[in-house]
């Protein structure tokens, strides 16, 4: 069980709500495949199989929610829909006004919509109930929202805030970069992106090269701010840190996996033996990145995480 990117959140620290009581409230929502005439369904699974909603290792808590959608593509009902137009048009002798198209349609989607395929997905997310930290496996704020939008569903309460800090990442990471190293004990990579404020929204990205050169340091002068810098932790944990507090591309380095015995080879036990690597890695990792921007802003911290999600289209990396 390792996250490959973190999206990242504030609860209260501690936040007041038993393991039991959160599994129940969970169940509130359990997931179910979609119905005949569903285009989607969504719902909370067990992180592990069992009958559990929440798997807790080391007082670390595991929550999963499960997506099935429908593949019916709006082509296929089109193209049905113009069939039985023409059809329909051959018996009454004029083509079908807008209504009744669009009532084809409808009576056409209806029709295929148990024959279509499903595709299902599960979506991780990590609780730290003592610490006060929600992460989710997500690319992007946008994607984690499908998460976080079921959470508020079902619990009766959810005191949660997006992670401020005093100093803003891109602000941070144009100091470091123009510095040539990366306080505490983060070192700076070899991957990088620079955007311009300008109008022409001009981009230089660097991939597995060195960031202590003049060029970098003139495209900072240039007016190019950092939005993707790769930072490693205590030589443990490498990821991309973007300009909206987002973690990419986490890797946990051999230093830490190999601490799982290799011998081991119960399934559940390596599920178990990752987990706790993983959250005992994040937990002395966000803490010292939140510290090393300056502190987190405390007038945000009431600030709910509702409507936050960024726009869809983040750039790739």
């Amino acid at each position: 069980m390792w996250f490959k990117n973190l999206q990242i959140y504030r609860l209260p620290a501690p936040w007041n709500i038993s393991l039991e009581a959160l599994d129940e409230q969970l169940a509130r929502k359990r997931f179910m495949p979609c119905g005949s005439q569903d285009p989607e369904s969504r719902g909370w699974l067990s992180p592990v199989g069992n009958e559990q909603l929440v798997h807790s290792i080391g007082g670390q808590w595991l929550i999963a929610l499960g997506i099935e959608q429908r593949l019916l593509p709006a082509s296929v009902v089109r193209q049905v829909a113009d069939e039985r137009a023409e059809e329909l048009a051959a018996q009454q002798g004029y083509k079908p006004g807008r209504k009744q198209m669009k009532e084809l349609r409808e009576a056409v989607q209806q029709e295929l919509m148990p024959r279509a395929f499903t595709r299902r997905r599960k979506m991780y997310a990590w609780i730290d109930p003592e610490g006060g930290w929600l992460g989710i496996d997500a690319p992007s704020q946008t994607r984690a929202e499908d998460l976080l939008e079921v959470l508020r569903q079902t619990l009766d309460t959810l005191p949660l805030a997006l992670v401020r800090t005093e100093r803003s990442p891109v602000a941070a990471m144009a100091d470091w970069l123009a510095g040539g190293e990366a306080p505490g004990n983060f070192t700076i990579d070899q991957d990088a992106e620079l955007r311009s404020v300008a109008d022409e929204k001009a981009a230089v990205r660097y991939v597995r090269h060195a960031l202590d050169g003049e060029d970098v340091r003139a495209h900072l002068a240039a007016g190019k701010l950092p939005t993707r810098l790769a930072l490693t932790f205590d030589d443990r944990v490498s990821f991309v840190l973007t300009e909206k507090t987002e973690i990419k591309r986490l890797d946990f380095l051999d230093v830490v996996k190999e601490q799982i015995d290799d011998k081991e080879t119960d399934a559940q036990a390596l599920f178990d033996a990752g987990f706790a690597l993983m959250t005992g890695e994040l937990r002395l990792l966000l803490p010292a990145l939140v510290e090393v921007l300056g502190g987190e802003l405390r007038a945000a911290a009431d600030t709910p995480a509702t409507g936050m999600a960024a726009a869809a289209g983040d750039p790739p990396f």
